[in-house]
């Protein structure tokens, strides 16, 4: 759930803070006022677009953050496997700052990539604008729906069809590279035997080149290792820490507290001896030979021209050299491999094509329960003899989601034929289906917080009314977030604030404050007279926050 919301000098916002409450959040205010602004906002410190024109006037950046509480199981596990670690609480903290030259986003004061933020974010928010109801009309969004739907029936299936589809693809891909004709597999197979062949005799070994790099570096280096270890032998062979033993030992028979400084000297010079001996020791056993010198510089330039040919590392040559094997056994055995890898490549088709059928099925059959609910949802909605149907056909190719291709079909009224929401709806009742879906979505989506922004464009009267209702029970399983210029859908709210417009220090600046239960009537009032608010219009006013709250009672 979204907590609060905190903008700093963002367009007309000099400074605002929010607290979100559960259930039906709603936000009002004269046009022009900010209330996108404020949504935008939003927008923005999920990874929108910014540019340095969002940045308010004589403001050096602008500045956004959200405070989540993640509090379901299955919410913390989702980001736990994306790597983010939640405090006992829950609280997840992100924010983003904007400059004229870049942006910033954190989470949890961890910087972000935009998309690791879109990733994290995407199971927390979902925003819903006149945009977003466009989307309606793209097909690959129709099926996404159905599949949210139903997604206890089809996650299962996807998952071994992403799975089978992996090995579909290499299967494919490995016939495709079969696909050569007598000339230019002979020609290809004598490019590898040479290529493998000057691999082979490298003998090249895992480690060896960083052995060499040391030995190479410590013989390049003979002269300056062997002056620097006899001057630490000098200095290591005076006699003056054995003096300070002797001098420290002799005082320590006339006081006994410095027996513990002398113990100590005398550990000092045990070790000191032991280095001194090791030094010794090292400088009488190094020997610097030219001819091995020389032998060791030249494998060096083997296996560097080796990596610079074949791989990285030695490990990645290696590989590569079993890989350039296996591709000269296929084609020195070209038809009996060929043969082989048509039948493996014919049973992961048949087995894809298989587990395609099962999830067409399922989905076929969750679409007439979901059509069915929305049609529904859309007769509650004002949408009168509304039929509202799904449309499959398939792909001629397969896909990691299966081969299925769906759309939604809608008639609104009676006697007009099924076509496709794109050829039928306009912006107010896209809306109104996006809102349709979501609430039947509402037991099944995991997203906790939704907003909604101009969900009640191009309705009025009795609609709006219904689209409140709607609102109201979606916001009884999910937290809502709404931008509103209707009073039915404002009488809702379980939680008002009110976005304002005004002048201030030769500057226009947005403030919003939440509203408490006189101020709701009174935002009622105005939404509902305009500029003159007479008694009769609150009157008005309150009998309309009191049958909200009884409908409410009922979502």
């Amino acid at each position: 759930m979204l907590l609060e919301l905190r903008v700093k000098n963002l367009a007309l916002i000099e400074k605002a803070e929010v607290s979100f409450s559960e259930g039906l959040n709603i936000l009002t205010g004269e046009t022009g006022a900010g209330k996108s602004i404020i949504i935008g906002s939003v927008g923005l410190a999920l990874g929108g677009k910014a540019s340095r024109e969002v940045i308010r006037q004589g403001a050096e950046s602008a500045y956004i953050e959200l405070v989540f509480a993640v509090t379901e199981p299955e919410k913390r596990r989702a980001l736990a496997e994306l790597e983010v670690e939640l405090p006992e609480d829950g609280t997840l903290i992100l924010s983003r700052r904007i400059t004229p030259v870049r942006s910033v986003s954190k989470i949890n004061d961890e910087t972000v990539t935009l998309g690791r933020l879109r990733e994290i974010t995407g199971c927390l928010i979902d925003i819903h604008g006149q945009h977003e109801h466009q989307s309606l009309l793209y097909k690959s969004k129709h099926l996404m729906i159905l599949d949210s739907f139903a997604k206890s029936a089809t996650e299962p299936l996807k998952a071994q069809i992403a799975q089978v589809y992996c090995r579909y693809q290499d299967a494919k891909e490995r016939l495709s590279a079969m696909d050569l004709d007598q000339e230019s597999r002979l020609r290809e197979a004598d490019f590898l035997r040479y290529e493998i062949q000057e691999m082979e005799n490298a003998k090249l070994k895992e480690g060896e080149e960083e052995e060499l790099t040391a030995a190479y570096r410590r013989l390049s280096h003979a002269q300056k290792i062997m002056e620097h270890l006899a001057a630490a032998y000098r200095a290591l062979d005076s006699e003056q820490i054995g003096r300070a033993v002797r001098d420290v030992a002799q005082a320590a028979e006339y006081d006994e507290t410095l027996t513990g400084v002398r113990d100590q000297l005398m550990d000092a010079e045990a070790i000191l001896g032991d280095a001194a001996h090791d030094i010794s020791g090292y400088m009488d056993a190094f020997a610097f030979d030219e001819e091995t010198f020389r032998q060791m510089e030249s494998r060096l330039d083997l296996i560097h021209n080796m990596q610079a040919k074949y791989g990285n590392t030695v490990g990645e040559i290696l590989r590569k050299l079993e890989e350039k094997k296996a591709r000269l056994d296929e084609l020195e055995n070209f038809e009996m491999v060929k043969e082989r890898l048509e039948k493996e490549f014919a049973r992961q088709e048949k087995e894809l094509d298989g587990l395609c059928a099962q999830l067409s099925a399922v989905r076929q059959e969750a679409a007439k329960s979901l059509t069915e609910e929305i049609r529904r949802g859309l007769e509650d909605l004002n949408f009168i003899d509304v039929r509202f149907e799904m449309e499959f056909r398939r792909l001629p190719r397969y896909t990691s989601d299966g081969f299925d291709e769906a759309e939604f079909l809608i008639s609104t009224n009676p006697g007009l034929p099924l076509r496709p929401l794109a050829n039928v709806a306009s912006g107010g009742e896209l809306s109104r289906i996006m809102l349709a879906i979501k609430a039947v979505l509402a037991d099944t989506d995991d997203i906790p917080t939704l907003i909604f922004d101009e969900i009640d464009t191009g309705i009025s009267g009795r609609t709006a009314q219904m689209v409140s209702e709607k609102l109201s029970y979606i916001a009884g399983r999910r937290q809502v977030i709404c931008i509103t210029h209707l009073p039915q859908i404002a009488a809702m709210a379980d939680s008002h604030f009110e976005i304002a417009k005004a002048a201030e220090g030769g500057s226009t600046v947005t403030r919003i404050r939440e509203l408490h239960a006189e101020q709701m009537v009174g935002e009622l009032a105005r939404l509902l007279g305009g500029a003159e608010i007479t008694p009769a219009v609150l009157e008005n006013a309150r009998e309309m926050k009191k049958l909200a709250q009884e409908r409410k009672t009922r979502r």
